[in-house]
This record gives C-alpha cells, structure tokens and sequence, in this order.
C-alpha cells in the first residue's frame, strides 16, 4: 500500500506507474483517492477545531463561577454542550472516510523499481542468466509420472477417490526423496544464516489482505468456513505476518528467516498433461525464505536471495535460469521479482521454480510493521522492506531433479548433496 502523502504529492507518478502496469482501469482510483482524502482531512480540521474549542470553553467555565459571572458560565456550559454534540457526527464522518481512503488504496499497485522492465505479461518477461550446461540425454524422457510409477512412487488414483484432481499419494523413495529435499533445503538456509521456523498453516483475515492483494487472495485462498481463518498459500504469509502492528528496534534488522509449510492454493483453471500429475496441484510443500530489511539493503537482499535458490539446484545437477519479471507480471505488492526456471529434458524447456520478490514497504505499511531509528537519525520510524523467495517446493521440482538426473535404464542418480538425507543412496532404482 502506498504512502497516502506520496500520492497526494505525486498523483501523475502513481498514474504512470499503473500504466506501466496495464491496469488503465485503476487509473481512475488515484482522483478518488484525492478526493476522499481532501474530504477526510476538512473533517479531521473540523472535529479537530471542535475538540479545542470545547477545551477553551470548558476552562473558561472555572473562571467565570469564580467572578460570580453565573450566567456567562451557564452561557459557556451550553455552548460547550452543543460543541459536544457535534463531536460524533464528525468522528463518524473521519472515520467514514478513512476507511474508503484505505480500501481503494489497497487496491493501486505499489510503485514499481525503475529498471523492471516494460510488458504487458509474462510473455514480455527478460532472460537475465543461464547456470548449468543444458545436456542432450540421448534417449527420449518419459512423463514425470510415468518415471514415478515405475519407482513405484506415485498413487493418483487413490487420491480422485478420497481427495479429487489435483491431489496425490507419494510413497516409497519418491516420498523420501519429496522430503529429503525438504530437509536438504531447510539446512542449505540455517548454512546461510537463516533462522527455521514451522508456522501456523491457517492465518486471520486481517493478515491475508495485509501480504496480498484481493486479486490475489481470491485465487489462491481456501477460506475456513464459519471462522476468520484461511489455509496459507506459502509460508510467507504466516512469517510476514508475525510482525503484524509491532515496532521492531533498527538493532533486530535484518530479519533472515527460513520456514517450511504445507501450502494450499486453488489453482484455477485447466492444464495441459505438462501441468497435470504433480505440477499444478491443490496441496504441497515448500520451504521458504523471507527477509525484513531496512530499505537501503533490500536490493542487496534481493539479489543474495535468487542467487541463493540458482546455487541450490546447481548442487542438486539441475540447470537453471533467471528470468526478471516485467512491469504487467508483477503482482501489484510487489517492487520487482525475479522468477528461477529448471530446465526440462523432456519439454525441452525450462520451466517456473521459484519466484523471489521484493515488495518494498507494502506489506509492512498494509500490516502496521515499522522500524524505531537509531539515535543517528533522531529515532525517527519508519517501515521495513519485505522480500521473499522459494528455496524449493517439491512435489514440482521433483519433476526437474527426477528428468535431469534420471538414466536410460530408469534408475535415477542422487547427488553427492543429497545421500546423507537418503540413507547414503547414490541411485534410486
């Protein structure tokens, strides 16, 4: 959410930015914002004035019982009395308009960095880098849930029967590989000086319109029935969450913290067989990493924490690439977000992994989070910057590591990184 001082100041900038984005329609929200707000701050100035007035008067009233000047004090007692009745209507009308003020502005996107590039989709997205040599295998790369099943790894029958599409049964190696990673990626974050943490999976209302958009929450969100709960879509929200409307000292940033959690995400709409199985499904698991900085280091940040995810599926032998996310791709949180894409021996593509993210003070300024200053600059409050990133989120990147590292014969090679998590395995079978 922006600074409501930034778009009174800069409304053609924020026009601008939602250009950028593609959302002409929205185009129209910054005037009604100005508006309101001019609106707001007459009836604050008002009730403010009431208030005062309603003070003077009553000290004045002392005064007058002291002179004897009883009917100048009933005078004032009268009018104080009508003051008095003003109050509410103007608190009502304030408090009206704050909270109009606030639900449009949840709804225009946060000023985009200046070196995103311009597009209308991903499509419009920019290659930045490519790590790890894209090899010819030779021999032709089943479906990925044709390798499973052949290691007996994979039960989505079952799953119609007591869950419906989009769900599965992993079993044998496949699941141990599934949370081998998992345990793989958990330390690869603590190696990095990252704090783990297993967060609640269900979050209050107030939360999930505090790290996401409407747009968002209406895709992916399962809600609770009958409670203000909803099941998570990525830990991210839970670990952000956390801080909500607490005042943290500059001494405790940065906040460097990893989480696992199961995830639940609706994932509307229909696939192709690429993006059946265990690609695009209702439930899995990911580890995380989230970061709270103080503004200046978020961009450091950033770029620490893609290469973070790059380095982790080249110890895993999966080549990968970058991919900067253009201006229409951008969720309207978000400051600039680069996706990391595995190679698929089969597609002969690559294909999305992970996405890490810098959202600026969106998420903290939508849940109240700030930063009291050091004595440098006077102690003066501020709100952090949050990002976040996907270390891994198997069962998807099963698909990646099982494809690149998978033989002609259907055995399938463990990394060196990975045996100690499978019981010294170097090849499934």
């Amino acid at each position: 959410m922006l600074d409501i001082k930034y778009l009174r100041e800069n409304p053609d900038a924020v026009k601008a930015n939602i250009k950028k984005k593609h959302q002409d329609e929205k185009l129209c929200l910054v005037d009604e914002v100005i508006r309101l707000d001019k609106e707001y701050r007459d009836g604050l100035s008002k009730l403010e004035g009431c208030r005062s007035d309603m003070n003077r008067i009553s000290k004045e009233i002392g005064g007058f019982m002291a002179q004897g000047k009883k009917e100048d004090a009933e005078n004032a007692k009268a009018s104080v009395a009508s003051i008095k009745k003003q109050i509410p209507e103007f608190e009502k009308t304030v408090n009206e308009k704050n909270e109009q003020i606030r639900e449009i502005m949840l709804k225009i996107p946060q000023i985009i960095a200046d070196d995103v590039p311009l597009g209308k989709d991903d499509s419009d997205n920019v290659e930045v880098a490519r790590y790890g040599d894209i090899k010819d295998k030779g021999f032709e790369i089943p479906y990925h849930v044709e390798i499973m099943e052949k290691l007996n790894g994979i039960d989505l029958e079952s799953a119609r029967k007591t869950s419906g599409a989009g769900f599965y049964y992993l079993k044998g190696d496949i699941a141990r590989l599934h949370s081998a990673i998992l345990s793989y990626a958990r330390d690869f974050m603590i190696d990095k000086g990252f704090v783990f943490y297993i967060p609640p999976f269900m979050i209050r209302g107030e939360v999930v319109t505090g790290v996401m958009s409407f747009a968002e929450m209406e895709n992916m969100m399962y809600k609770i029935e009958g409670e203000d709960l909803y099941l998570i879509g990525t830990s991210e929200h839970s670990m952000i969450g956390k801080f909500i409307n607490e005042l943290l000292d500059e001494s405790q940033l940065p906040q460097a913290l990893t989480s696992y959690s199961p995830c639940f995400r609706k994932e509307v709409g229909a696939h192709g067989i690429e993006e059946r199985g265990v690609y695009r499904i209702h439930q899995f698991e990911k580890q995380e990493m989230v970061v709270i900085c103080h503004p200046e280091e978020s961009n450091e940040w950033f770029t620490k924490m893609w290469q973070y995810t790059v380095d982790f599926f080249r110890t895993l032998d999966i080549p990968v690439r970058t991919l900067e996310c253009c201006s229409g791709d951008l969720a309207d949180l978000k400051v600039k977000s680069i996706d990391v894409e595995a190679w698929s021996p089969r597609q002969k593509k690559y294909f999305e992994v992970g996405s890490c993210s810098n959202l600026g003070d969106a998420q903290s300024r939508r849940l109240g989070i700030r930063v009291r200053g050091n004595a440098e600059n006077g102690g003066q409050k501020y709100n952090p910057h949050t990002l976040n990133n996907t270390v891994a989120a198997p069962p998807r990147m099963l698909i990646a590591f099982l494809e690149n590292n998978l033989n002609e014969d259907g055995t399938v090679n463990i990394p060196e990184a990975l045996r100690v998590y499978m019981g010294g395995k170097s090849c499934l079978e």
